[in-house]
């Protein structure tokens, strides 16, 4: 390179890291801000002097006393998701410019696993630190709400001539309601995939699942206590018929949270392990009651006391619709490959402009097989080495799965798959270069998100010349027939890639079988579609620059959203109805706030999406230009890309490979013996597995080892939706690929 290029280069990237900085500490200042409001809120000094002097600041003809908590509340957290927007972009530049010195981990300290067994599973330093925070935040909230709400409660229940008991349960019911509220406030961040507020501190929406999970649970406890004890105050009252119908003018509606309540219940319901597992279809679908429980509830509420816990669910919406948007695209499905292991790999066509980090995930949808169902499954191609596809891996475990594999592996013949999908989603940047050693343990089709990572240090190896760490691939499987092609870990297009400074050695172990099987071994069938004129390449829904795009979205449909609101407030709603002369009733107001609120976001997503759908069609034709053109995406190049299996690196990577059969890795001493001043330690597959490899990280006999778990909660919630991957050894490997070559040809289907 250029020196004075380098140069400025080099000087480029220390302003990006400079803003970037800023951008942190800002984002840390909010963060500290917005706790300290949560923490203060449950106290007098908030409602009755901080509160009152910031309505009456903010208390105006055109936001009304909402005004106050739109400032407080909700303003703070989609700033911050702003902010995120440009720090994500800026990381992005960074990462584009294929620096070769290898970035530093700020968080890497805090990624490490302290609790390894338990309800939440594997749980990091950083997670441990929030969730201990949460908690404690929950616990002094529904302290201080009661034992402010019992001052004088006393006197307050002889002037009611009610009964003490009664007294205390109502005003117990109303803070556990309160509490609740602070649960719901978090409940959507970790389910907005496309989320630029979790990256900030180092976490992702699919990691995070589990925390949704406790959220909903914590939440609908503290909801449903908050029912049964007034449902019980009514009755001592002797008033529940009269109560359980109320639906308030110009307070709060009683009918309105009841249908919340059972909407949430039902959801509940459906969440617990032996519903979901069994009834899955059951669980996924009651879930959309999240639009139930969410609007009756801000009924019941009002928006003012509401956008406490909207913001969290404005940035779900904001993701949800570009999701929507983007599921309602027809991608083009260009080929599949039917492994021996019951196992299907699909290729997309996909534009160069849509990159993704390795350990990425896509949600596929195939109408042939199920026009509802949205499935997630590991991307194992690698966006730098294959600019032109997108590539999946689907085991046959579950019904979904088992339905595509027998249908492509039928001798009927499939012309055409049509095909929707959705992300892909992953960790936003990867540190695979900051260490000596890389450790990846894989158990059955666990091994699927380390084929990306794999490629991913191939390119830093072969195209970049960068100094890759040590590869350590250890991967279980049960028996002979799991152990799949080579071609599955090296990427089947593109020019030819040099190994030799790539370190990779592959262990291997089959548990129940003593020996290799020699019968019944299943050739490879490739399958070609033929594409129709409505199928384009996968692309990014919001083109090349999503990261400023998505904060575009944000600021704008708030913006938007406070000018339509301020106007029907001021005109329309406040301060009395013109039509009756009455205060505007309380339902109405939310209920015109929350449409506003969906135009809002309906209008600038729905616009940006427009805005680079040009570029998007541009990129589609040169890739079908390519396809129709190039060697690339024809079943000639598949052929001889099959046919050089043989070639340099695929013999470098057979020599690499060792298959122990009948016994069990090792793990304890293959990890200790692991040199280096920083070995990294990735694992995923069954759960006992990755507990076992982070007590063994964790247990400080060894300072070296850095894990990280690699839980794929969305794939665990659906069945059949991870690939199967294998390594065999070079006898069989061999005798693999030249029934390969002889079948390959007559197994294709054009």
């Amino acid at each position: 390179m250029d020196p004075t290029v380098k140069k400025q280069s080099s000087s480029s990237d220390g302003t990006i890291r400079a803003v970037r900085a800023a951008i942190r500490l800002l984002a840390l200042m909010i963060f500290l801000g917005i706790l300290v409001l949560f923490v203060m809120m449950p106290t007098n000094t908030y409602k009755k002097k901080w509160f009152v002097q910031v309505v009456a600041t903010t208390d105006s003809t055109y936001f009304g006393r909402q005004g106050a908590t739109i400032l407080i509340y909700t303003f703070p957290v989609l700033f911050s998701a702003v902010l995120g927007c440009a720090y994500l972009h800026l990381g992005k530049k960074l990462n584009n410019n294929k620096s070769k010195s290898s970035p530093k981990d700020r968080l890497a300290v805090l990624k490490r696993p302290v609790l390894v067994k338990g309800p939440l599973g594997i749980v990091s330093m950083i997670e441990m630190l929030f969730l201990v925070m949460f908690i404690a935040l929950l616990v002094w909230s529904i302290y201080t709400y009661l034992r402010t709400g019992f001052q004088g409660i006393e006197d307050k229940a002889a002037k009611k001539g009610e009964k003490l008991w009664v007294s205390k349960l109502g005003a117990a019911a109303l803070r556990l309601a309160l509490t609740g509220n602070i649960a719901l406030a978090f409940l959507f961040f970790p389910v907005a995939r496309g989320s630029s507020i979790l990256p900030l501190i180092g976490l992702t929406s699919e990691a995070s699942i589990k925390y949704h999970i406790w959220l909903g649970h914590t939440c609908l406890t503290l909801f449903t206590t908050h029912g049964v004890c007034f449902i019980i105050r009514w009755i001592a009252k002797d008033s529940i018929w009269k109560q359980i119908r109320e639906w308030d003018r110009t307070g709060v509606s009683i009918l309105a949270g009841e249908i919340s309540l059972v909407g949430g219940l039902v959801m509940w319901v459906t969440t617990f392990p032996r519903i979901r597992r069994k009834k899955f279809e059951l669980f996924f679908y009651t879930h959309y009651l999240y639009i139930i429980f969410m609007l009756f509830f801000i009924l019941h509420v009002g928006i003012t006391y509401a956008f406490i816990s909207l913001p969290s669910f404005y940035l779900f919406l904001v993701d949800r619709y570009l999701r929507f948007l983007q599921s309602q695209r027809k991608v083009r499905l260009i080929s599949a490959r039917v492994l021996p292991c019951e196992t299907v790999e699909l290729n997309f066509s996909k534009t160069p402009g849509l990159q993704y980090s390795p350990m990425s995930i896509l949600f596929v949808n195939l109408p042939s097989v199920s026009k509802l169902q949205w499935h997630p499954f590991t991307v194992t191609s690698n966006s730098n080495l294959e600019q032109d596809k997108l590539s999946v891996t689907i085991k046959g475990d579950g019904s979904w799965s088992k339905k595509l594999y027998q249908m492509l592996s039928s001798s009927s013949s499939v012309d055409h798959l049509e095909a929707s999908i959705e992300g892909p989603y992953g960790p936003v940047s990867t540190n695979f270069l900051g260490h000596d050693t890389l450790v990846m343990v894989s158990g059955g089709s666990g091994i699927t998100p380390f084929i990306s990572v794999i490629r991913e240090l191939i390119f830093s190896s072969s195209v970049l010349k960068i100094k890759t760490p040590k590869i350590l691939l250890i991967s279980s499987f049960k028996s002979s027939s799991d152990l799949t092609m080579l071609d599955l870990i090296l990427p089947i297009s593109g020019g030819p890639l040099d190994l030799s400074g790539l370190r990779l050695q592959v262990e291997a172990y089959v548990t129940r079988e003593k020996e290799p099987a020699t019968e019944n071994v299943k050739p490879l069938q490739a399958l070609w579609f033929k594409p129709k004129a409505t199928d384009a390449p996968a692309s990014a829904i919001l083109g090349p620059n999503s990261w400023l795009w998505l904060g575009a979205v944000i600021s704008s449909s708030f913006v938007i959203f406070l000018v339509l609101m301020g106007l029907l407030t001021r005109y329309y709603i406040y301060p009395i109805d013109h039509n009756t002369g009455l205060d505007y009733p309380t339902s109405a107001q939310a209920a015109f706030n929350i449409l506003l609120m969906c135009v809002s976001i309906a209008i600038t997503a729905s616009g940006a999406v427009l805005w680079n759908k040009k570029q998007n069609t541009m990129e589609a034709r040169q890739v079908q230009n390519m396809e129709g053109s190039s060697a690339y995406g024809s079943p000639a190049s598949f052929y001889n890309s099959d046919k050089e299996l043989e070639s340099l690196p695929r013999q470098s990577l057979i020599q690499s490979t060792k298959v122990h059969y009948g016994e069990r890795p090792d793990l304890k001493r293959i990890l200790f013996d692991c040199k280096g001043k920083k070995v990294g330690v990735l694992a995923s597959g069954p759960k006992k597995m990755r507990h076992e490899v982070a007590t063994i990280c964790s247990s400080g006999l060894a300072d070296n080892l850095h894990f990280e778990s690699i839980s794929f909660s969305w794939l665990g919630c659906y069945k059949g939706t991870a690939g199967c991957r294998r390594v065999v050894d070079t006898t069989k490997l061999r005798r693999r690929l030249q029934q390969m070559e002889l079948s390959s040809v007559k197994g294709a289907r054009l």
